[in-house]
């Protein structure tokens, strides 16, 4: 195939505008996969992907295509996911693109992870091809939606395409655009090597397989390789092929192709994503760009529920770390859970799939802590300390400030919901900065919030007020001073450092308060006293007392003085005592659960 007939594309949309469902259309449209190989949302190979209706791994897919005048082109799809939990994901698409489909909802019209997602194409130079999706829907407005795209992106109305992926109306033609639109890939297939490695995963009979775009030059079976970042290590490829779904071996990958290659790499660290594949013979050439390093916004720390689990948990963060760049994790002990890793993730959706990645696919049964943020904290004399772990937390004299992390926030909703969003970033100590109203009947909002009080719960919130219409986006701003504490639990005396967290002072007493509710509920009675304590330092503001088990030890007196009752008794009594001295309270794995979903 030549470089010229050769398209390189991604699609980016908004979660839940349709982008699975127009890719399966694409990839039935060229004859990819036979009718009985098809099903809903083929790119979404992850069962978890597919119970959540979302999209969490980018996945590439090489389609044959036979325009109109006869030509035929080498088309790759790289699919990219939706969330703003999962922009890492898109921007290591459009690295390996040269043109990106915009899917827009017909229904619901442009929404902030649409906007965020499109800044990402432009600043990556990409030929944006905008489409409008779901015009079959009864609520559908294309004529209105068509004018939105084409003020944001300068556009004509009529250029923006109609599909229904659901039903393949437009497909042909959105086929025909692809081709005439994007450009083909740039590069030279004559010189050494370099080929970008945008993903990866690790197989256990063949190593760490890196997904690779060819830029320059060609890879081939039998040629040695190294990578940018260790030159010194050399690997004979033993097989090159394209992704079609599943791996197709091939003779060789040339400049603008997208593909895998197989060299027998053993660790899984060596393919790093955003590195060069070089020629062994050609080292000398300049590096790709690569990926900006990714910072983790949210921080947990994960436990194996047994100790026993710990090596393997280490080896499966390892595993998943390959082709989950922007997840980072180092070790950590806890009083209450034994040893673990303190994680770092890009928001609660993603801690969440990746706990759950962590439990299917390495059969591990784990335990995660209440998620934190990155702070800031200035000493006296000057010096500035970053903490993610509560219990790291420095107090007293020697601390002058504590800063926290502050994100500019895009809501978008049904004006409907004004008063209703507006009350929610109140209670979220949100600084109001304006509100546009895109259409006669919908609003954006921009707001600085402090990250800590939208990473747990605040976008389920805000779908429940909004009936699942608003939509967010957040990117961050820096760091602001707040009046932060710290808030420990205590069982009977002794704190439980997993349920530690940093907190504003102003709502430490109804978080305190909340959590010795959840926890007196799913603590299981003991035959003794147990109590829970919510704490600022040495200063309690909540308590909740769990009564213990009792054995009605007078059944057996009957008649005779009431003396020989009270000794029975207060023999019970010390006894009770004793066995709260020496008892350990079994705390539920649910409990943990629990604190991440109080109301």
């Amino acid at each position: 195939m030549r470089q010229s007939q050769i398209r390189n594309f991604c699609i980016v949309a908004h979660i839940d505008h349709g982008k699975s469902t127009l890719a399966d259309r694409l990839i039935e449209a060229t004859g990819t996969l036979e009718k009985r190989q098809m099903r809903e949302q083929v790119l979404d190979t992850m069962d978890l992907e597919r119970e959540r209706g979302i999209t969490i791994k980018l996945n590439a897919v090489r389609m044959a295509y036979a325009a109109v005048d006869g030509t035929k082109y080498q088309l790759n799809l790289i699919d990219t996911p939706g969330h703003v939990d999962f922009t890492y994901e898109v921007s290591r698409s459009l690295a390996a693109c040269e043109g990106a489909v915009l899917v827009v909802d017909a229904s619901q019209g442009i929404q902030a992870q649409t906007i965020s997602n499109l800044f990402l194409a432009l600043d990556a130079n990409l030929e944006i091809i905008p489409v409008l999706n779901k015009i079959d829907l009864p609520a559908a407005q294309p004529d209105l939606r068509a004018d939105e795209i084409s003020e944001l992106i300068g556009c004509k109305p009529e250029d923006i395409l109609r599909v229904s992926a659901k039903d393949g109306e437009g497909i042909p033609e959105l086929l025909e655009t692809l081709v005439a639109t994007v450009p083909p890939p740039s590069g030279d297939p004559n010189a050494p090597l370099r080929a970008l490695i945008f993903d990866s995963y690790y197989d256990r009979y063949r190593g760490a397989i890196p997904s690779i775009r060819v830029v320059d030059g060609s890879i081939r079976p039998g040629m040695e390789i190294v990578f940018g970042s260790h030159p010194e290590d050399r690997y004979e490829v033993s097989e090159v092929g394209f992704l079609q779904i599943e791996r197709q071996a091939t003779r060789g990958l040339s400049s603008g192709e997208v593909g895998y290659v197989v060299a027998n790499v053993r660790g899984v660290r060596e393919t790093r994503v955003g590195d060069t594949v070089l020629d062994a013979a050609h080292v000398s050439v300049a590096m790709l760009p690569g990926y900006r390093e990714i910072k983790p916004m949210v921080f947990a720390g994960i436990y194996p529920t047994d100790n026993g689990q710990y090596e393997d948990l280490r080896d499966a963060l390892e595993k998943l770390q390959l082709n989950d760049g922007s997840l980072r994790y180092e070790p950590e002990s806890s009083v209450a859970l034994g040893f673990g890793f303190r994680c770092g993730f890009l928001g609660l959706l993603h801690m969440d799939i990746v706990r759950e990645r962590l439990e299917r696919e390495f059969n591990l049964d784990l335990i995660a802590t209440v998620p934190t943020v990155e702070y800031h904290v200035y000493r006296t004399n000057g010096e500035m300390e970053i903490i993610e772990n509560p219990t790291k937390l420095p107090t007293g004299t020697t601390v002058d400030r504590v800063e926290e992390p502050f994100v500019k926030t895009r809501i978008t909703c049904p004006a409907d919901y004004i008063g209703s969003i507006m009350n929610l970033g109140k209670e979220r100590r949100g600084q109001y900065l304006r509100m546009d109203y895109l259409d006669p009947t919908r609003v954006q909002f921009e707001w600085v919030f402090p990250l800590s009080e939208i990473i747990l719960d605040f976008f389920d919130k805000l779908k429940t007020l909004s009936r699942g219409y608003a939509a967010m986006d957040y990117e961050m701003t820096g760091y602001q001073p707040s009046e932060l504490v710290k808030l420990d639990m205590l069982i009977n005396g002794e704190p439980v450092d997993a349920f530690s967290v940093i907190i504003h002072r102003d709502k430490a007493y109804e978080w305190g308060r909340k959590i010795t509710e959840k926890l007196k509920e799913l603590i299981p009675r003991q035959l003794f006293e147990v109590v829970l304590q919510a704490a600022i330092g040495n200063k309690v503001i909540a308590r909740q007392r769990i009564k213990p088990l009792r054995k009605n030890v007078t059944a057996k007196c009957y008649g005779g003085d009431i003396t020989r009752k009270r000794k029975l008794l207060e023999k019970q009594k010390k006894g009770k005592r004793r066995m709260k001295q020496v008892g350990t309270v079994e705390i539920p794995q649910e409990a943990f659960l629990a604190v991440l979903k109080v109301d």
